[in-house]
């Protein structure tokens, strides 16, 4: 799985730490939403069912395989 820098930094952080690299590329590979961001970037967005079914947000750079940002989003709705 190819990342940003700030990714690799972000995740030290206990709340991202617990996001399992499986469930990053479910999400990658398998959205229930994708979009778009208007600098380039890609959302996607999937159900972690470990998780208590919580939806995990990716923020991918815009050749869509290099991980900028995964957590887990609060505000998600389908």
């Amino acid at each position: 799985m190819k990342a940003t820098q700030y990714f690799l930094y972000t995740r030290r952080r206990p709340d991202r730490a617990i996001i399992q690299d499986e469930w990053i590329v479910r999400a990658i590979q398998h959205p229930l939403r994708e979009e778009r961001q208007a600098d380039g970037r890609i959302r996607r967005w999937a159900r972690i069912p470990e998780m208590d079914n919580r939806a995990l947000r990716v923020i991918l750079l815009e050749d869509g395989e290099t991980v900028h940002n995964a957590f887990f989003d609060r505000d998600f709705k389908e």
